[in-house]
C-alpha cells in the first residue's frame, strides 16, 4: 500500500509539472485534451487545476486553465518596467481622446504613460484615482483633473477603498481607460486584489466606452479577480507584437483591437 502510494503521489507531481510547462509554452489548457494525452479521467485533471489554482499556479476558466500574469509588484516599481512599450501603447491610446469629454484614467504604469502622452492641445476633464497620475496631468493647461481620495492601497498605487467606490458611484465618464493584470478573451479583464478589481467593476459600469491598454505579457493570462467581460464595449490597445490567434479571439468577443503599429507605424 506504501508503494501504491509513492506511486500515486510521484504521478500527480508529474501530470501538475506537464501541466505547468504547457502553461508556460502554450498560454492555456484545456482538461479535456490533457485527460486524452495523459490516459486519466477528466474529473482527475480538473481535480489537479484546482489543487494548483488554490496554489496560486494557474487561474481555472471554463474548460481548463490560463497562466497566472506577472506581478511587477508596486505601481512605483512597476513605471519603470518597458517604459518604451508602454510609450508605444499610450501614442495609440490618446488618439481616442476627444475635445470636452469627460475620462476615468485608472491606475497602472500604462496608464501613467497615457497621462504623460496628452499633448497641450487636448481640452478635456480626466478623472483619476492615482496620484502619480493626477501629478502628471497637472503639467497639461487644457486638462481639468480630479482626484478621488481616500486611503492609498500601496500595492495598486491608488483609493479604491469604500469611500473611493462611494465617489465613483457619482462619476459618469464617457471613457474610461482601465488598467489590467491579464486580459483573455474567455476570462475578460483580471486583477489581483479584490478590491481593486471591485473598484474597476463600478467605474466600468459607470462609463459609456471602454478603453485598454495591454502589453503583450498579460494577454491570455487570468487574475484571481475578475473585473468585466471583455466585449463589444472595449476598445483593446495591444502591442505590435501581440499573437495573431490572441487578436482573433479578442475581436470573436466584439472587442476593437487596435495594434500600436497600425497607428504608430
Amino acid at each position: 500500500m506504501h508503494g501504491l502510494l509513492m506511486t500515486t503521489d510521484l504521478l500527480l507531481r508529474e501530470r501538475k509539472s506537464l501541466i505547468q510547462e504547457r502553461l508556460r509554452t502554450e498560454g492555456r489548457v484545456l482538461a479535456v485534451d490533457l485527460a486524452r494525452e495523459l490516459g486519466v479521467s477528466e474529473d482527475t485533471i480538473r481535480r489537479d487545476l484546482r489543487e494548483m489554482a488554490a496554489a496560486g499556479l494557474c487561474e481555472r476558466v471554463y474548460g481548463g486553465a490560463l497562466p497566472i500574469p506577472p506581478d511587477a509588484g508596486l505601481l512605483t516599481v512597476r513605471v519603470s518596467r518597458a517604459p518604451e512599450r508602454k510609450a508605444a501603447l499610450a501614442r495609440v491610446a490618446v488618439g481616442f481622446l476627444r475635445p470636452r469629454m469627460t475620462v476615468f484614467l485608472d491606475a497602472g504604469s500604462a496608464n501613467l504613460a497615457i497621462a504623460q502622452a496628452i499633448g497641450p492641445e487636448l481640452s478635456a476633464t480626466v478623472i483619476t484615482n492615482t496620484p502619480l497620475i493626477a501629478a502628471a496631468l497637472m503639467e497639461k493647461p487644457g486638462i481639468d483633473v480630479i482626484l478621488i481620495g481616500g486611503p492609498l492601497n500601496r500595492a495598486v498605487g491608488a483609493a479604491v477603498s469604500a469611500r473611493a467606490q462611494r465617489d465613483a458611484e457619482l462619476l459618469r465618464p464617457d471613457l474610461a481607460i482601465l488598467g489590467t493584470c491579464g486580459a483573455d478573451a474567455e476570462a475578460g479583464l483580471t486583477a489581483f486584489h479584490v478590491e481593486d478589481a471591485e473598484f474597476k467593476r463600478l467605474i466600468a459600469s459607470r462609463s459609456r466606452s471602454l478603453l485598454a491598454a495591454v502589453t503583450t505579457e498579460k494577454l491570455a493570462t487570468a487574475a484571481p479577480h475578475t473585473i468585466v467581460p471583455i466585449d463589444g464595449s472595449f476598445t483593446l490597445v495591444l502591442e505590435a507584437d501581440a499573437p495573431d490567434s490572441e487578436v482573433a479571439a479578442l475581436r470573436a468577443r466584439g472587442a476593437n483591437v487596435v495594434l500600436a503599429k497600425e497607428i504608430a507605424g
